[in-house]
C-alpha cells in the first residue's frame, strides 16, 4: 500500500520550483521589452521616411519646400506619435531642403 501514501515534497524542490518561475518571469520582462524596442526602432526609421517622401512630394507638386512642420501636417497627412517623438524642423529658405531632425523622448 506504500503506492498511495502522499510523498513529502523536499524543500528543494521548492526552491527550484520558485528559482525556475522566476527566470521564466524575468525572460519573459526581457523580451516584451526588447520587442518594445524594435517597435520603437521601426516606428523612428518610418517617420524619417514619411518627412522625407512628404517634403520630396510637396516640392514635386508645389515647387517649393514646405514653410513648417504643421503644413506637412494638414496638407499631406503626416501623423506621428508626439508623446514618443520630438521633430525639429529647420527651414533656412523656401528653394533650400528643410533640415529634419527626430529625437525618440524617454
Amino acid at each position: 500500500m506504500a503506492r498511495f501514501a502522499k510523498k513529502r515534497r523536499r524543500s528543494t524542490d521548492i526552491l527550484f520550483r520558485s528559482v525556475a518561475a522566476l527566470v521564466l518571469a524575468l525572460l519573459f520582462t526581457f523580451g516584451v521589452r526588447l520587442i518594445a524596442k524594435g517597435d520603437a526602432d521601426r516606428q523612428e526609421e518610418n517617420l524619417r521616411q514619411a518627412l522625407e517622401n512628404d517634403i520630396t512630394a510637396c516640392y514635386a507638386v508645389e515647387g517649393r519646400y514646405p514653410d513648417s512642420l504643421e503644413y506637412l501636417r494638414e496638407n499631406y497627412g503626416l501623423l506621428y506619435n508626439e508623446q514618443l517623438f520630438y521633430v525639429d524642423y529647420q527651414v533656412t529658405g523656401s528653394n533650400v531642403r528643410p533640415v529634419v531632425t527626430v529625437i525618440r523622448k524617454k
